[in-house]
Order: structure tokens, then C-alpha cells, then sequence
């Protein structure tokens, strides 16, 4: 049977990139210098699971039934962009000036894992493409096999409702020299390359 301490350690584990050590060393941390800090870490995070679901237009994380970014009045509804998670749709909202709206897939098609379409709610982004008002599909999938399949789909299902599909360019990274970059990244780019306007 194991102690209660064992049973923190093995908890700790469950959080993406820690391993046996590491969860030790914030079990110990807790118990040794914060208590209190681990009191409202339990609090909040129990708070959380129970109260956090999706939203049911967008599929992002939210407490409420709409999401604060879809309820919005000052969003642009002709422009929806598609991302693989909403660590992703963060990274947009933090690093850009788009003023659409998100569809969360919650994940990416892989028929090996059993994750298809239904999974990702494709079916309800069918439906939102159906009623009009998008009229381009911002794909911004990750440029993995399976965000490459998963952004081909997408740009075929929005061809079916008449949406234009576009897909956020990616290569060279800003401020990158080409000797380092790898070879797949430097030949996508140079496929991909554009005209240079005045």
C-alpha cells in the first residue's frame, strides 16, 4: 500500500514533462516550503476541473457556455481560424492583431490513435461554415503529418460550403540564418515562396 506521499509523487506525474524525479522535487517543495501555496494549488486546480468546459461555438476552454471571444460584438465573424489547441489559440491572440474568431479542434486527425473527424468536431464546423456568414477558413494546423492531413481536410470542407480556405505561411524562422535552418523547413519555404510587393 502506498504512503500519501507516494501517492503526491505519482499524482505531480500526470503534468506534461515530469518524470519520477521532478515530481519529487515539487512534492518535497510543497511540503517543505508551501503549504499554503500548495492548499490553493489543490483548491484552485479541484475549482477548475469541475467548473472549466468548452465552449459550445468555438471548443475553446471557458466557464461559460459561449466563450468570452465568441460573445464578443467586436470580433470579425467572416474570418474563423482553426487551431489544434487552445495553447495554440493563445499564441495567436497574444502575438497578432487577428480580430476573428477560433474554432479549438481539441487535437488533429490521426487514424492511428482513433481520432477522426467526429472526434475533432468537424461535424459542427461543417454546420458553422453552412450558415453563411464565414467567408474564410484561417487553417492554422501544425505543419506535422498529422496538421498537414488534418489542414487538407479542413481546406476541402470548406471548398463544400463555399469558404475560402487559407493557411498560415511557415519557414524561415524571423531573425534565423539559413545554414542552421533544417533542410524540410528551408525546402518548404523555398517552395513557398512569394512575390515581392512595392
Amino acid at each position: 500500500m502506498s504512503t500519501l506521499l507516494d501517492q503526491l509523487i505519482e499524482a505531480l506525474r500526470v503534468l506534461p514533462g515530469v518524470g519520477n524525479k521532478s515530481a519529487q522535487r515539487m512534492a518535497y517543495h510543497v511540503l517543505e516550503r508551501e503549504r499554503a501555496g500548495g492548499r490553493q494549488l489543490a483548491k484552485v486546480l479541484a475549482e477548475a476541473v469541475e467548473r472549466i468546459g468548452h465552449c459550445e461555438r468555438c471548443r475553446d476552454f471557458s466557464e461559460n457556455a459561449v466563450c468570452d471571444v465568441c460573445a464578443s460584438a467586436s470580433r470579425d465573424v467572416d474570418q474563423l481560424c482553426v487551431v489544434e489547441t487552445p495553447a495554440d489559440r493563445l499564441a495567436i491572440e497574444q502575438a497578432t492583431g487577428y480580430r476573428g474568431l477560433y474554432y479549438v479542434l481539441q487535437g488533429r486527425l490521426s487514424p492511428l490513435d482513433g481520432i477522426g473527424p467526429r472526434e475533432l468536431g468537424l461535424d459542427r464546423l461543417s454546420a458553422r461554415l453552412g450558415e453563411g456568414e464565414v467567408r474564410e477558413l484561417i487553417i492554422a494546423t501544425n505543419p506535422t503529418v498529422e496538421g498537414e492531413a488534418t489542414a487538407h481536410y479542413l481546406a476541402q470542407l470548406a471548398r463544400q460550403q463555399g469558404v475560402t480556405p487559407s493557411r498560415l505561411a511557415y519557414g524561415v524562422p524571423l531573425g534565423g540564418e539559413l545554414e542552421y535552418v533544417d533542410r524540410g523547413t528551408l525546402s518548404h519555404a523555398f517552395g513557398s515562396r512569394s512575390e515581392i510587393r512595392e
